[in-house]
């Protein structure tokens, strides 16, 4: 099982999982010994705080502040961390919608929280989108 399905699994909850396109990162080379190859990029499964300086390097964007500002606007993120849906593509459909970035980390299920975090395991994702756009979504293990 790769690291990136042991996380979408609940089964790494201290770890980050970013997603590269390969046309946002200049080498992507670089990370081969460290991502697992997709069909348009790179996703990265990592240690906690390592996982999140090489978000921000490789990405040139600090991840709590993505997470603050996609925070406000639901998008669909691919439940396998690939890419999403950005929410304004239907307003500008001429402009390039592809998915720069995802950035993503799971909490472990917290009943006394509620909501979502009672029924399990949540992974909270974060994408930036060509266009500037950046969204979030959140959702149980499992359940997509």
């Amino acid at each position: 099982m790769s690291k990136r399905s042991e996380f979408l699994a609940g089964e790494r909850p201290d770890d980050i999982a970013f997603f590269l396109h390969e046309d946002a990162v200049e080498n992507l080379d670089a990370l081969e010994d460290y991502a697992e190859t997709v069909e348009d990029g790179v996703v990265l499964v990592l240690p906690g705080e390592n996982g999140r300086n090489a978000f921000q390097k490789a990405a040139g964007t600090d991840p709590m502040e993505l997470a603050q500002a996609a925070m406000g606007t639901e998008g669909t993120v691919e439940s396998d961390l690939t890419g999403g849906v950005c929410p304004v593509a239907g307003d500008d459909p001429d402009a390039d919608h592809t998915t720069r970035f995802v950035f993503a980390f799971a909490e472990e299920q917290n009943e006394e929280v509620g909501g979502l975090y009672a029924e399990g395991d949540v992974v909270h994702a974060y994408a930036v989108c060509n266009c500037g756009q950046r969204y979030s979504q959140k959702w149980v293990v499992g359940e997509r």
